[in-house]
């Protein structure tokens, strides 16, 4: 049997929307309405200006300033037409004015609290903030980064004021459908500073220090700490370098811990800067490396055997009362002048056979039904009953 999509909204099932990275800070910051301090601490660029000087050189004129609405340009059509329960971007950058850049550090992204509203535009319900760019700007930055999300609405999880709070997952209530509960979690093979780590008098992030079996009993407690009969859970997870296909073993096989031994739904991969292959293990989704989402790389040459430039949307859809899968719907994307627009045949077609390849080596399938959107297909497995769920 192949899993398929359901195009239904009910209360049986949820559909979530999923993607890489969100980087708002620097470029992306100053072509906004209210533009932060552009200066930067980087070896070769000192002015966050200057990445919009690179987009306009790839792909033409930005107007300046644009809206809140403009970064996202045609993925609102796409979420307006799908209607997701939940969003749920990682956003790497901080939201802060502050100037107090972490040293030793290469970049540092911010965002001006003031462009806040750009999240909101796009109707994000929670932010993972367990990445290598939500200290850029040090605790000062951090606190302020938090205080202006919670100030918006936008939930979450990843970073806290302490090693609670940091560990703490976003909850999204989605009526009769039940809750979201989001973990998220950043390993140092992704790049975060060992210091970043939160503890009981520390602010800072939910750190993995490795992918071990101490590990998934951390997180296996933690989890049933917070968890309520029918709650689906994601474990968001910044981990591993920006480029390659690959997908190490350790990573596999702790996205199958934990599924197994944490009893979680939903693996949320992201820090890759390129699309990373889907697996679908016991009817839990594992999205191993989302790809960037919004960035400001556009015109940096390097990689582009990898098109960064590319980008999806996933929209997967859950039963509601065990966390399976039911269906995931792909919508590509392609960043054109610091915005996202539906890309043309030739690329959808790339991302497919891309896809093709690195999917098979994970046990799943694709297809094109429509123009513009891929759609997973795997096996559907019996499931013995484990715990008070069946899985």
């Amino acid at each position: 049997m192949a899993g398929d999509v359901r195009n239904r909204i009910t209360d049986d099932v949820i559909m979530v929307f999923l993607c890489g990275d969100v980087m708002t800070g620097r470029g992306i910051d100053q072509i906004l309405r209210y533009p932060g301090n552009p200066e930067l601490h980087e070896p070769y660029v000192k002015d966050a200006r200057y990445y919009g000087q690179l987009a306009e050189q790839a792909h033409g004129p930005i107007p300046r300033p644009v809206n809140d609405e403009y970064i996202w340009g045609d993925a609102i059509e796409a979420w307006n037409r799908l209607s997701p329960d939940v969003r749920i971007v990682n956003l790497e950058t901080a939201v802060t004015s502050s100037n107090c850049f972490w040293k030793g550090k290469e970049i540092h992204y911010r965002m001006s609290p003031k462009n806040i509203g750009c999240l909101l535009a796009a109707k994000i319900d929670c932010c993972t903030l367990a990445n290598n760019h939500v200290l850029d700007w040090g605790y000062e930055g951090l606190e302020e980064t938090l205080t202006s999300l919670k100030r918006v609405g936008v939930r979450t999880a990843g970073a806290g004021r302490n090693g609670v709070a940091a560990q703490s997952p976003a909850i999204l209530d989605v009526g009769p459908k039940g809750r979201v509960l989001v973990f998220s979690f950043g390993s140092e093979t992704s790049g975060i500073p060992s210091a970043w780590s939160a503890d009981d008098s520390r602010p800072g992030i939910n750190l993995l220090p490795n992918l071990s079996n101490a590990a998934i009993q951390r997180i296996r407690a933690n989890i049933t700490t917070h968890r309520c009969a029918g709650d689906v859970v994601i474990a968001s997870v910044h981990w591993g370098s920006n480029w390659g296909y690959m997908i190490p073993f350790e990573q596999r096989r702790f996205a199958h811990r934990l599924i197994d031994l944490a009893e979680v739904d939903l693996v949320h991969g992201h820090s890759s800067h390129h699309v990373k292959g889907i697996e679908v293990y016991r009817n839990r989704l594992i999205l191993y490396g989302c790809g960037d989402f919004v960035t400001d790389y556009e015109g940096i040459s390097g990689y582009e055997e990898f098109r960064g430039d590319l980008a999806l949307m996933y929209f997967a859809t859950l039963d509601a009362s065990s966390g399976r899968l039911v269906g995931l719907r792909m919508t590509p994307l392609q960043a054109q002048r610091m915005r996202l627009t539906y890309p043309g045949a030739p690329h959808v077609a790339w991302l497919q056979e891309m896809l093709k390849r690195e999917c098979g080596r994970l046990g799943t399938r694709l297809s094109l039904p429509e123009k513009g959107s891929l759609v997973l297909h795997w096996d559907v497995k019996r499931e013995p009953a484990v715990g008070n769920r069946v899985r």
